[in-house]
């Protein structure tokens, strides 16, 4: 055993104890967060503007401050672009998170240096209780790769500006600067492609032990090493161990594991630019544990009630398992009842553990059903599971018929495998989707909507769909649902003939 892993054990098992205290707490720690940013909030200008200093506990919190996106928020945020000090919170923040909204442009979101350590240590607390759990600290003495943005920060309003995943590459503790690829040189390339093939250059003769990023870019990296090895990935990387994920993975993994050549152990990760919210703790529970002592205060609406005038506002005591509902971020960078636009479900409340189900405007309700993303992902896990298909990537989009009976939902699927009976995929594609959502149910038995249709789209189309579209890279993903046809009419060129 080398020196890391080794010192690795005491430390993990020390983190580990931690965790498991904060579930106890959990309560507690979101009352006593909640007070300090009132505290602090009533001395900034959007404290003053909600009188924030005669708020005393949650119920006059949800009366003094509304539900915002971030397009409600720009003004305030314009106003630290500026130079303002004391706006959203104390001071100025020491970073601007750089991310783009699908209605909201570029989106410029602050890190305190309150907040920092949020967005720090909880991916290290999630490595040190696997750790603590599984007892593999090997990984620790060879590569590790984290596939990010560039760590080159711009200046907006004097603030260093950038990807998330590039601040948070200036925080890497120095004891893991020499196991981590690819080069800092190799990082700062903006260039999606260029930066993988040099990605690739530098790692494919490395011993990489873990291997981190979302799913879609985890797949490139991985098609490219097999391309020019002709090797699955675990014959290149024979002490390979941990895979680390963020965002969601259902109807990724399996492709991912059979590019390895296979299982590793995976960590899942709920990672945003407003904050890092939740993690994998224990690989025998369900679902992530929320991060309920590390400077956010959560609320919760109920996912149908979001776009409403007054909609229902939960604290986390109030909320229940199996529901669907959107998440607030209320965060000591100085966001307040922040619709983060996920939708997440607890699976636990003892402790609280959730799972991304999908986003707010992300859903198809062009006839009431009002599908989400979680419904048609595990609508495609299980009717690829059953047919032994695999599914490189599919979003689904509606199409509105004037003529009565004649509108359906379209898949628009990129197959890795074509399935060997095709009807009996979309047959079962069709069953599981009825099973999970009794609205769409309703409309097919009804002969209101005629079963979906799907649509093949060839290789490699939606990597070349998002390149054309200026989004290949970064931290963007394909969405799944629109409730238009703004991707499926994008999409056209990269369909199968």
């Amino acid at each position: 055993m080398k020196i890391k892993s080794f010192l690795a054990r005491p430390f993990a098992s020390y983190i580990y104890k931690g965790v498991r205290k904060g579930m106890v707490t959990a309560l507690a720690d979101q009352e006593r967060i909640l007070q300090n940013m009132l505290k602090i909030g009533r001395i900034t200008e959007f404290g003053k503007a909600h009188k924030l200093g005669d708020v005393e506990n949650y119920s006059g919190y949800k009366q003094a401050v509304p539900i915002r996106d971030y397009e409600q928020f720009r003004p305030w945020i314009d106003q630290i672009k500026e130079g303002k000090h004391n706006v959203l919170w104390k001071g100025k923040p020491i970073y601007f998170a750089k991310t783009s909204g699908t209605t909201s442009g570029t989106k410029y979101i602050p890190i305190t240096k309150e907040s920092i350590p949020n967005h720090i240590n909880t991916a290290r607390n999630a490595l040190l209780c696997y750790m603590a759990e599984s007892g593999n600290t090997r990984f620790a003495d060879g590569k590790m790769i984290f596939l990010s943005g560039s760590p080159v920060l711009e200046r907006v309003g004097g603030i260093p500006t950038g990807r998330l995943s590039g601040i948070v590459n200036h925080h890497v503790p120095g004891y893991l600067r020499t196991n981590q690829m690819p080069t800092y040189e190799t990082n700062c390339i903006e260039d999606w492609e260029t930066k993988l093939h040099k990605i690739v250059d530098e790692t494919i003769n490395q011993n990489m032990t873990l291997i981190s990023g979302i799913p879609p870019w985890m797949q490139m990296y991985f098609d490219e090493l097999i391309h020019r090895s002709g090797k699955k990935v675990s014959e290149l990387f024979k002490n390979f161990s941990l895979m680390v994920i963020g965002g969601k993975t259902r109807n990724h993994t399996a492709k991912l594991f059979e590019s390895i050549g296979k299982k590793v152990d995976t960590i899942e990760l709920f990672p945003a630019s407003e904050g890092f919210f939740a993690f994998q703790d224990s690989r025998s529970e369900e679902g992530m544990l929320l991060n309920t002592n590390s400077g956010i205060y959560y609320e919760f609406v109920p996912a149908g009630e979001i776009f409403n005038e007054n909609p229902t506002r939960l604290s986390l005591a109030e909320v229940k398992t199996g529901e669907n509902y959107a998440m607030l971020v209320n965060n000591n960078a100085g966001l307040w009842a922040y619709n983060l636009g996920d939708t997440v479900r607890f699976v636990s409340t003892e402790p609280y553990r959730v799972q991304v189900t999908g986003r707010t405007k992300h859903f198809i309700s062009a006839f009431g059903e009002h599908v989400i993303g979680e419904e048609v992902e595990y609508s495609m896990l299980k009717a690829a599971e059953e047919t032994g298909t695999q599914v490189t990537e599919f979003t689904v989009a509606p199409y509105v018929s004037q003529d009565a009976g004649k509108s359906y939902h379209e898949w628009f699927i990129e197959f890795e495998n074509n399935p060997a009976n095709p009807e009996a995929f979309a047959g079962k594609l069709e069953q599981h989707l009825r099973d999970k959502n009794v609205y769409y149910d309703d409309l097919i038995t009804g002969s209101i909507l005629r079963p979906l249709k799907i649509t093949p789209v060839r290789k490699n189309g939606f990597i070349d769909y998002m390149k054309s579209i200026g989004k290949l890279g970064g931290q963007n993903k394909v969405p799944r649902l629109s409730n238009d046809r703004k991707i499926a009419d994008g999409l056209a060129p990269w369909l199968e003939k």
